[in-house]
């Protein structure tokens, strides 16, 4: 596995524990003027919660790889004189946007975590015991006991990471998506002629101009039967969920012996397979490789293909950088419809 592939996780069980309310007081008034002292024992404090919190900064869950409990501090007992125990601190734990939160099953969906600052209560802090003062009574008045802090919540939880992009670039295996994204953003992902390069997902953020900007997503190659765990399985398809649009990357060259028209039929299915939703969404067949292409036949079947099923063709070269500005326009025009649906400009190609 690469280098990168180690730093990337997505995936991930944690325990949470909220604190301990801290433990009820017995207590007595001592005072010199007072000729009959009362129960005076304080409340304890309120535990701890833990929450998970929407972070920009955060773009994997790795920080809980080793560190699989979050556990909050616990309140402080009470004290004398009926002051209450000082509550424990809760716990701010951060994660990405775009994290997913169920049981530790995974069948139930708890929060999902979009936007940054967007707080889930993963486990509540027990309640403090009440001090001995709370329990005088006419014919108890001097009550030799209090009560117990409440424990607090402790559960195990599941967090999936699912990417947040405009546009996510899907296509087999070397088909030039990590290439593609290192033209278009600043991402730097490992490229190489082997299958699988792209071991983890990586986004990039284009400049589209006028101050604004678009997030790309380069998915790791997906295969027939990724939907059913084949090649990397379909622990990457979570990824391309959240993106707005599609771009189908097709290798017209034939340097890997694939049929094109073939190839966007697998990808079709692939993620019909796995999302009927997600088949439908909005997309751009890419025509990758230009600098390489030999066989002109390959570039037409491919345009035809897309034009039957009335989709934006785009073809591109990344390492000579011809059609990128169109297909760079067509991701604008995209993107910028969906923001500003109701402005004039939106959609505009440079």
């Amino acid at each position: 596995m690469s280098a990168s592939g180690l730093m990337f996780l997505d995936e991930v069980i944690i325990s949470v524990v909220g604190g301990d309310g801290g433990r009820g007081c017995v207590a007595f008034r001592r005072e010199r003027f007072v000729p009959r002292g009362g129960p005076a024992g304080g409340d304890g404090g309120e535990g701890g919660s833990v929450y998970l919190v929407g972070d920009s900064a955060e773009n994997t869950l790795l920080r809980y790889r080793y560190r699989r409990e979050l556990r909050a501090e616990r309140g402080r007992p009470g004290e004398g004189s009926s002051r209450t125990g000082r509550s424990g601190q809760s716990l701010r734990a951060p994660v990405p946007l775009g994290t997913v939160v169920f049981d530790e099953d995974g069948t139930v969906q708890l929060a999902d975590i979009l936007e940054p600052g967007q707080r889930f209560l993963a486990a509540s802090g027990g309640r403090g015991g009440k001090g001995n003062a709370h329990f005088a009574t006419p014919t108890r008045q001097a009550p030799r006991f209090a009560q117990p802090g409440e424990p607090g919540e402790k559960r195990r939880l599941k967090l999936v990471l699912k990417l947040l992009a405009d546009i996510g670039l899907v296509g087999f295996p070397n088909a030039g998506k990590s290439t593609l994204i290192s033209r278009v953003s600043a991402a730097r992902p490992e490229i190489a002629d082997y299958p699988f390069t792209t071991l983890t997902p990586h986004l990039g953020v284009v400049d589209a101009g006028d101050h604004r900007s678009f997030v790309v997503a380069d998915i790791p190659g997906l295969i027939e039967g990724a939907h059913t765990g084949k090649g990397l399985g379909d622990r990457f398809l979570r990824h391309v969920e959240r993106c707005q649009a599609l771009a189908f990357l097709v290798d017209v060259s034939s340097a890997e012996g694939r049929d094109p028209e073939a190839d966007l039929e697998v990808l079709e299915r692939e993620l019909a397979a796995y999302s009927a939703e997600l088949a439908a969404r909005e997309r751009i067949v890419v025509a990758t490789k230009l600098d390489a292409l030999d066989d002109e036949t390959r570039l037409a079947r491919l345009r035809n293909a897309a034009a039957a099923r009335s989709v934006p063709f785009v073809g591109i070269s990344s390492v000579s950088g011809a059609g990128l500005d169109l297909l760079l326009g067509e991701m604008k025009r995209i993107v910028f419809e969906r923001r500003e649906p109701d402005s004039s400009s939106a959609g505009e190609l440079p």
